[in-house]
């Protein structure tokens, strides 16, 4: 008789730890959800907001939208519809893309097939997301102009200040009477890690292209192999940009025409003042200035852009290695390029088709570059000896020199 007597307060017991956990994966799921897309939006790129939200301890939906933060270049919506569970929520619906100032459907209205559809899953104890989308083959042909595309897929996952995104893209082919461009397949990796309110964040992306074709009557060119890796990161001091591009083999007339790899970066933007840039222009958008002139827009952030360069920003070219074994030349390049970041109300924005704003700017530059193992035709191009192995390009005050000269006229 004890024993019946405690099943029922038990059960009660059960029945309500089983509601509150139900309650309360609703509520993570919801939490986590805001404090991802405000931290996106905190990137200071895209405007992001969520409407028609309806929350529920079994169910929630509504929609989010993404545009850029100026312009209506284009605008995408993504629905969501999610059913909670204790231990993890599953998520489902479409992505709509709309282009142009109109906001014309993508999928509907310029193509004849349905939006895609993702899918994604929430693990509410570890606060992970995972999900992918399939994107279908398309074709649209306009007289002679016509773009197919072979689909591809996405995957995704992460958790809060921490996201990965992997996109395997199928081939696909642009074509224009007897020209034709082609491309891939490829694939993308990317990951973006940040601090709470994107204060700091670091940004790694790699796209390797298996094969990128160019043909039309006079030309074909053909690459393989093709790879572009950079990373993005924002601290304390600066925001730093590093690029690394790995060309493969380009063919021609089937011979290697160029190979080469470059790695560039560029350092010392002030990163107060880039946030602050952010902030102004979250600010603007938010009070309705979307339809803000180019010169109007350069007004107001003008101080906030000026103020990135006070460190004296410097770009440098750490490796550019180039080899035409067709052409028989090749070309080791390294230097770098600094801006002088002193005195800056001196310089403009708005005015800068000025051809004396122009010359402020171009004043400010200074740099060197080294060509090691000059091929002798350059030597004659530039009117150097023919003997020159090693080519010094000196930057001063925006003035170029070469080997200690004036640059010649490249064009004659």
């Amino acid at each position: 008789m004890r024993k019946e007597r405690l099943i029922v307060p038990a059960l009660i017991v059960l029945l309500l730890a089983w509601f509150g956990a139900q309650a309360m994966s609703s509520w993570l799921f919801e939490r986590e959800m805001s404090r991802t897309l405000a931290d996106l939006e905190a990137r200071g790129e895209l405007e992001i907001a969520r409407v028609d939200v309806e929350q529920g301890w079994w169910a929630s939906s509504g929609r989010i939208h993404l545009a850029p933060l100026f312009g209506h270049m284009w605008q995408l919506e993504l629905t969501y519809h999610a059913r909670h569970g204790v231990l993890s929520t599953n998520l489902d619906g479409e992505a709509m893309l709309r282009h142009g100032p109109d906001a014309i459907h993508l999928f509907g209205d310029s193509l004849a097939s349905p939006p895609p559809v993702w899918e994604a899953s929430y693990h509410t104890l570890t606060g992970t997301l995972e999900g992918g989308l399939q994107l279908a083959p398309l074709r649209i042909t306009q007289q002679e102009r016509e773009l197919a595309f072979e689909g591809g897929r996405l995957r995704f996952s992460g958790e809060q200040g921490n996201w990965r995104v992997r996109a395997h893209l199928n081939s696909w082919m642009l074509s224009d009477g007897a020209a034709r461009l082609e491309v891939g397949p490829a694939i993308l990796n990317s990951q973006y890690a940040y601090t709470e309110g994107a204060y700091s964040f670091t940004q790694e992306d790699r796209l390797q292209i298996e094969s990128l074709s160019w043909h039309q009557p006079q030309l074909k060119l053909d690459a393989a192999g093709l790879r572009l890796a950079n990373r993005i990161s924002l601290d304390e001091q600066e925001l730093m940009m590093q690029l690394d591009l790995d060309l493969g083999e380009i063919h021609t007339a089937d011979q290697v025409l160029l190979t080469g790899q470059m790695d560039v970066e560029l350092s010392r933007l002030n990163a107060d003042a880039l946030r602050a840039t952010m902030t102004r222009l979250r600010k603007l958008a938010a009070s309705g200035h979307h339809g803000m002139g180019r010169e109007a827009l350069l007004s107001e952030i003008e101080p906030y852009v000026l103020a990135v360069l006070q460190d004296s920003p410097r770009l440098d070219l750490q490796r550019l290695a180039l080899d035409s074994p067709m052409l028989g030349l090749s070309a080791r390049v390294d230097g770098s390029l600094f801006f002088d970041g002193r005195r800056l109300e001196d310089l403009s924005l708005v005015g800068f088709d000025d051809p004396a704003v122009k010359e402020r700017w171009r004043r400010r530059l200074d740099g060197d570059f080294t060509w090691h193992e000059l091929p002798t035709v350059v030597a004659l191009w530039l009117g150097l000896p023919l003997d020159t192995r090693t080519l010094e390009v000196d930057i001063g005050r925006g003035q170029v020199r070469v080997n200690s000269r004036p640059l010649p006229p490249l064009w004659r």
